[in-house]
């Protein structure tokens, strides 16, 4: 087992994991804290330590509403210590490696979490990577900036530093996948096979990795898991927002921000407490961090999120992706089968039907006649769809337009959740099987649903070892096959067992819907 390890800024010194065959190195600096005059700026290299820094426990998590104070599905499932330790210091990495020598070689795992880019953190429980790990994975989970600590945009932020004046969050992901190139070698990781992951916001950060032009090169594979937000109705989930804000747009809020706390300059900004930020931020988006309470302008509102600022991000992430407009790695990418359904929210029919010939123009006619009911509550049930699963499937789709392009496996989740509330196979809930960690959930599972779970553990490790997420299960039995979507339009589907299923799974509006966003100018 590699117990100590030298990297870039010195020697590290892990713990065992519960399995003693995977060591586990927590709280690892991948770059200089981001506070004082770094608040709001790119992130910049981590300082050299002297002797041996013990890499026991979790670094502070990012800035942010407290974990599990609100009252919702999340806080129950995995954020249970309201005392959880929080700071601006918080740019640092947790590493597990099954290798027993540095010169391995095994595939990495770099793996963002989610939260809206307003919360989240690589502490929450179902993030525990020992069992992928045991797969033959070096598997990383990356702390990073959220909210207006990470996303914030001010004319002075952008007059100090015009190559990097937004997106802080992202930049800091990618120090942290640059520091992995540079660095897992020393865990027994090969820099030339890494695959970045990630779930919600963390799905839509790979989404952002995967079509910015500066981070070409440094990772060979991707998994985007219920990232692809792309389309909607007004008012709703998804949309009907194609576009992230621009800079400047995001300078005005930034601007009307330092009036709420206050101040007028940067530097009075960057004097300022750092819990004093956090919770004047909440008081104006309007309420708590929390993101499964949507506005009437969309899941964004008044959040301070990702920017168009023509450096790091060149368009909406999702809608550059179906544009094909991204590095040409293996994909995965998939949503599950109840989370957030993308519904019309109109007075009537009549200002339904106003907007669909507004939004679909010569093509408006064949869109009502997919979602005609006998009455409007009909229609509106018939107009419902997923604005994840549109995303997926139109990145998919499109891909096939691109000669020699590399495969792109889709998938869905319906597995069952057991318990009082009875939830189904809510968002985020497939966390718990990918990274096989039912064990510490609350929730009564049983033996078929840790078979289920190591199933899906198999695949995406396969995937992460060599592109392609088919194999063989742990006794040496072959699992049932993952087409690419180009052979079948299809998802892998997982409920009790794994089942491709056929092209009939596509509904006649979701076939138009792809159709029509992957052919729009």
């Amino acid at each position: 087992m590699i117990k100590e390890t030298r990297v870039e800024n010195g020697m590290l010194k892990g713990l065992p994991g519960a399995d003693p065959r995977v060591y586990v190195y927590k709280g690892v600096p991948y770059a200089a804290p981001p506070v004082g005059e770094l608040r709001w700026h790119a992130p910049m290299p981590a300082k050299d330590w002297e002797g041996v820094k013990e890499a026991y426990k979790f670094a502070p998590i990012s800035m942010q509403a407290t974990p599990g104070a609100q009252n919702n599905i999340y806080s129950r499932e995995w954020n249970v210590d309201l005392g959880i330790e929080m700071d601006e210091d918080c740019l640092c990495l947790n590493v597990w490696t099954p290798a027993k020598t540095p010169d391995e070689k095994l595939p990495v795992f770099v793996w963002f979490f989610g939260g809206g880019l307003q919360e989240g953190n690589t502490q929450e429980m179902e993030f525990n990577g020992e069992r992928i790990a045991r797969r033959g994975i070096v598997v990383v989970t990356v702390n990073y900036r959220v909210n207006c600590f990470g996303f914030l945009c001010h004319p002075e932020i952008t007059a100090e530093n015009p190559d990097a004046p937004a997106n802080f969050g992202y930049l800091d992901q990618k120090a942290g996948i640059e520091w992995v190139g540079r660095n897992i070698h020393a865990f027994g990781g090969d820099p030339n096979n890494i695959t970045i992951g990630g779930q919600s916001a963390g799905g839509g950060s790979v989404l952002a990795h995967l079509t910015s032009p500066v981070m070409a090169g440094k990772f060979h594979k991707a998994i985007v898991m219920s990232g692809s937000f792309y389309g909607g109705y007004p008012g709703g989930i998804g949309g009907p927002g194609k576009a992230a804000p621009t800079l400047a747009e995001s300078e005005k809020k930034g601007e009307a921000f330092f009036e709420f706390m206050g101040v007028k300059t940067l530097a009075e900004a960057r004097a300022l407490d750092k819990f004093y930020v956090r919770d004047k931020y909440a008081e104006f988006i309007g309420g708590v961090f929390d993101t499964t309470q949507m506005d009437t302008k969309g899941i964004a509102g008044t959040r301070m999120a990702a920017v168009i600022d023509d450096k790091f991000l060149f368009g909406t992430a999702c809608a550059q992706a179906v544009k094909n407009k991204r590095h040409m790695v293996p994909l995965i990418i998939g949503n599950t089968a109840v989370e957030f359904p993308t519904v019309p929210r109109f007075e009537d029919r009549a200002a339904f039907e106003a907007w669909a010939r507004n939004e679909y123009k010569d093509r408006a006619d064949e869109f009502l006649s997919l979602v005609k009911g006998g009455s409007y509550e009909e229609t509106v049930k018939k107009a419902t769809f997923s604005s994840i699963e549109l995303g997926a499937r139109s990145i998919a789709e499109n891909t096939e337009k691109i000669e020699g392009a590399p495969n792109v496996y889709y998938y869905v989740t319906n597995q069952e959740m057991p318990g009082w509330d009875d939830p189904g196979a809510f968002h985020s809930s497939d966390l718990w099987f990918f990274f096989e960690t039912l064990s510490v959930c609350w929730r009564p599972f049983t033996g078929k649903h840790y078979d289920l779970a190591r199933k899906m553990c198999n695949y995406w490790a396969d995937f992460m070892k060599t592109g392609d997420p088919n194999g063989n299960d742990i006794d040496g039995t072959p699992m049932p096959v993952w087409k690419p979507y180009k052979e079948c339009h299809a998802p892998m589907y997982f409920e009790t067992e794994p089942e491709m299923k056929t092209e009939e799974y596509e509904s006649e509006l979701m076939k138009f819907l792809v159709d029509y966003r992957i052919n729009e100018e």
